[in-house]
C-alpha cells in the first residue's frame, strides 16, 4: 500500500488550493502577499526557477521515515512468553481431567450471616468439618444467648466422618464444639491456641475427657486425615493469634480455604501470612478455592494491626486518670499494644471479665506473649492506687448487659465505680444489631462523667478488602471459586471482585446455608440441599431452648397473651359463672373489665352453638374456643395473640 500511495502522488500532484492548509497554515492565503516556500510547498505551487513536481516528491519521500524491520526470532519469544502467561494465570491444565474423583461441600452454616461457620467436605467414604462455630441472636429472640448449627445432617454421616478440622480460634468458628461434642466425637486437628480455647469450653460444659481428641498440628506440614483427605495448615494474619488457611488435597483435586484473613505485612509478632505457601499451590493447580467475603465492599487494604499503635500511645499519654480499654477478648495483640503502653507510662494492669481473663491467660501460658507477672494487679486492688497508675483492660465493648464495662457503666460492679476522671477507650467496631446497646452504654458512662474515646484510628478490621481478596485469587489462580463467610451481599461482591480477577463467571457459585456444591476437575454443580437451621441456647445453664418456647416468646412479646378460665354446666351447656379473664399486652388495665365482657358474650354464643358431644371432649372444646377469639381478637385489633383458655366443665 505504501508503495501505491508512492505511486499516485508521482502521477496525480496535488492542485493548487485557495483554502488554507491544514497542517501549517492557521490564517487565509492572502493573495496580495508573496507566499514563502512552506506555503508553496503545502500548496503544491510551483515558483519560477524550482524543480519540477518529481523532484521535489523524492525529497518528501527520502524523509519518510521506512518500516522497523522485524526480527523473527524476537518474535517468537513474544508468542513464547504470552503462552508462559497463559500458562502461569491458568494452570488448570495441570488437573487430572480424566479423573472421575468428587467432593462435596456442604457449608451449614456462616453464609446469609456473618457468624455460625460449619461446613462439610465429603468424599464418597469419608468427610470432615471444618470449623464448628456459634452466632447471636437477634433481639425478637428473647432469652436466647447463642445460636448453634443445626446437627441434623452430621447426625446422618457421623459414621463418615473422621475429623473436625479448626482454622482458628473465634467463637464464631470454635463456639460450638462444645454443643456437637455432647453428643457425638471425631478427632480435633488445630494449632495449638484454638485447642487450649476448645479445652477450657470441655471443661466450662464438664466434658474434659473429650480433650483426648485434640490433635495439635505443625504448619506447613501435611497430614494424611483418614484415606481421602491430605491438608496443610499455611499461616495466616486475622485478629486473632494463630490463625490458618487449610489446603485440602484429595483424588479430585486440591481445595484452599482461607478462614478468615487479611494481608497483614507488619503484624505485631512479625509473623507474616504464609503467602509462599499459597502460591506453592497455585503453581500446583487448585481445583476451588472458599475466601472469606466478610469485607468485601472496602476499597482500601485493611491496616496492620501495628498501626494502631501510634493512637495508643496518644491516648495514654494524655490521659490524666485511669485509662478503662475495652475490645474483643480475642484480640490478643491489641491487648497487648495495650498493656506494653500501660507499662511504658507506668501503670498497673487490672484485667476484668471472664473471658478477657482467660484468653490472656492462656496467651501467656503457651508463650504466645510475654509479661512479668508483676504488672497484673486484681481489681480490689484498683481502689488502693493513685489513678494515674492504672489501666484496667475490660469486657463490654458490644454494650452487652452481663459484660464488666456496662456492669461498671449502671453502676454494679463490685470492685470498679466509674468516676469523672476516667478515660473509656473502646478499641473495637460495632457489630452490626449492637449499636443500640453501644449507644446505651455510652450514655450510661457519660452522665457518670467519663470521657470516651472511640475515634476510628483505635482499630482495624481483622478481614481481607477487595485489594487483598485480589490478591488470594491471583495467587491461589482457582478453576472455580465459591465466596464465603458473610450475608448474600457480601459474597455477591466477592464474586465480581473473583470475575475482575479472571475467574470465568461460570465458575462461580454463590452458596446458601444447606446447599451441597459437587466439585470434579471438569465441573461444579449444586446437587441436592440438606437440613440446615439454629439451635437456640440459654447460656446461664448452657442448655438447649426449645424453637416453639421461642415462638411462645416472640408471640408474648409482639402480641400478648389472654388466658379465659370458664365454668360451664355440661348437663344444659351454660356457663355457671361469669369466666375470669386476664390479659397482658392486649388492652390497657382500665378497660379490663369491657373486655370480660366481650369474651363472656363469645363464650355463651360459643355454647349455645357447641356441637353434640363437644362437651365431652374438653381438649377440642378448648382448641375450638380458642379459634374463636382469635378471629374476634383479630377482627378488632390485628393482632394474634396467644390464647390460653381453660374450660371447667361440671
Amino acid at each position: 500500500m505504501a508503495e501505491e500511495n508512492q505511486g499516485n502522488s508521482e502521477s496525480k500532484p496535488q492542485k493548487t488550493d485557495s483554502k488554507p492548509n491544514a497542517n501549517n497554515n492557521r490564517r487565509p492565503n492572502n493573495n496580495n502577499r508573496k507566499p514563502n516556500a512552506n506555503q508553496n510547498k503545502s500548496a503544491g505551487n510551483k515558483p519560477a526557477g524550482n524543480k519540477p513536481n518529481q523532484n521535489k516528491n523524492k525529497n518528501r519521500n527520502r524523509h519518510r521515515r521506512q518500516p522497523t524491520p522485524v526480527d523473527e526470532n524476537l518474535k517468537k519469544f513474544v508468542t513464547l512468553n504470552q503462552e508462559g502467561h497463559k500458562q502461569r494465570l491458568n494452570p488448570h491444565y495441570k488437573l487430572d481431567l480424566n479423573s472421575t474423583a468428587k467432593i462435596r461441600i456442604t457449608p451449614l452454616g456462616g453464609l446469609g450471616e456473618i457468624g455460625g461457620n460449619i461446613a462439610v467436605f465429603e468424599t464418597e467414604k469419608e468427610a470432615i468439618l471444618v470449623d464448628v462455630g456459634m452466632s447471636f441472636p437477634d433481639e425478637d429472640m428473647h432469652g436466647v444467648d447463642i445460636l448453634v448449627p443445626d446437627f441434623s445432617y452430621l447426625r446422618e454421616i457421623r459414621n463418615k466422618i473422621v475429623a473436625v478440622i479448626i482454622t482458628h480460634a473465634h467463637e464464631d468458628h470454635i463456639g460450638a464444639m462444645p454443643y456437637l461434642y455432647k453428643e457425638m466425637q471425631f478427632p480435633i486437628y488445630a494449632t495449638p491456641l484454638p485447642l487450649a480455647m476448645i479445652g477450657n469450653k470441655f471443661d466450662e460444659h464438664h466434658i474434659k475427657e473429650h480433650r483426648k481428641h485434640f490433635n495439635p498440628i505443625e504448619k506447613r506440614k501435611v497430614y494424611k486425615i483418614g484415606n481421602d483427605f491430605e491438608i496443610e495448615w499455611m499461616h495466616m494474619t486475622h485478629s486473632i493469634l494463630d490463625s490458618s488457611s487449610l489446603a485440602i488435597t484429595t483424588d479430585a483435586g486440591t481445595i484452599i480455604h482461607t478462614g478468615d484473613f487479611k494481608i497483614d505485612h507488619s503484624p505485631v509478632d512479625g509473623y507474616t501470612a504464609d503467602l509462599h505457601r499459597l502460591a506453592h499451590y497455585g503453581d500446583k493447580g487448585v481445583l476451588c478455592l472458599l475466601s472469606d467475603s466478610t469485607n468485601s465492599y472496602n476499597p482500601l487494604p485493611t491496616p496492620s494491626e501495628l498501626s494502631v499503635a501510634p493512637a495508643l500511645d496518644r491516648v495514654f499519654a494524655k490521659a490524666e486518670g485511669r485509662v478503662l480499654l475495652s475490645t474483643f477478648s480475642s484480640n490478643i495483640h491489641r491487648v497487648q499494644q495495650a498493656i506494653q503502653y500501660g507499662i511504658k507510662y507506668g501503670r498497673k494492669i487490672c484485667v476484668i471479665g471472664r473471658s478477657m481473663e482467660r484468653n490472656i491467660e492462656i496467651a501467656m501460658q503457651y508463650d504466645y506473649i510475654r509479661f512479668p507477672k508483676n504488672i497484673f494487679i486484681d481489681a480490689d486492688e484498683v481502689s488502693r492506687m493513685n489513678d494515674k497508675d492504672v489501666l484496667i483492660v475490660t469486657t463490654g465493648s458490644q454494650g452487652e448487659p452481663n459484660s464488666a464495662l456496662f456492669r461498671m457503666s449502671i453502676g454494679e460492679h463490685r470492685h470498679i465505680k466509674i468516676k469523672p476522671t476516667d478515660l473509656i477507650v473502646l478499641s473495637s467496631r460495632a457489630i452490626p444489631g449492637n449499636e443500640g446497646s453501644i449507644s446505651g452504654m455510652l450514655n450510661h458512662l457519660q452522665r457518670a462523667g467519663a470521657k470516651v474515646h472511640s475515634s476510628k484510628d483505635i482499630h482495624v478490621s481483622g478481614h481481607a478488602s477487595i485489594e487483598e481478596q485480589k490478591l488470594m485469587l491471583r495467587l491461589v489462580n482457582p478453576k472455580f471459586f465459591l465466596p464465603v463467610h458473610g450475608e448474600y451481599n457480601h459474597v455477591m461482591q466477592h464474586k465480581e471482585t473473583g470475575m475482575i480477577c479472571g475467574v470465568p463467571e461460570r465458575n462461580i457459585l454463590l452458596m446458601t446455608d444447606g446447599e451441597q456444591i459437587e466439585v470434579a476437575p471438569k465441573y461444579m454443580r449444586k446437587v441436592k440441599t440438606v437440613k440446615t437451621g439454629k439451635t437456640y441456647i440459654d447460656n446461664q445453664n448452657n442448655h438447649q431452648i426449645e424453637d416453639d418456647i421461642v415462638l411462645d416468646r416472640q408471640k408474648l412479646a409482639s402480641d400478648g397473651i389472654v388466658m379465659i378460665v370458664a365454668q360451664v354446666d355440661g348437663k344444659h351447656s351454660k356457663m355457671t359463672m361469669k369466666p375470669k379473664v386476664t390479659t397482658f399486652g392486649i388492652v390497657p388495665d382500665k378497660q379490663d373489665k369491657a373486655f370480660a365482657k366481650e369474651m363472656e358474650d363469645i363464650i355463651e354464643n360459643f355454647l349455645i352453638h357447641l356441637k353434640d358431644g363437644m362437651i365431652e371432649n374438653s381438649r377440642a372444646l378448648e382448641n375450638d374456643l380458642r379459634q374463636i377469639v382469635r378471629k374476634h381478637i383479630y377482627r378488632k385489633m390485628k393482632k394474634y395473640p396467644l390464647i390460653v383458655p381453660h374450660v371447667l366443665v361440671s
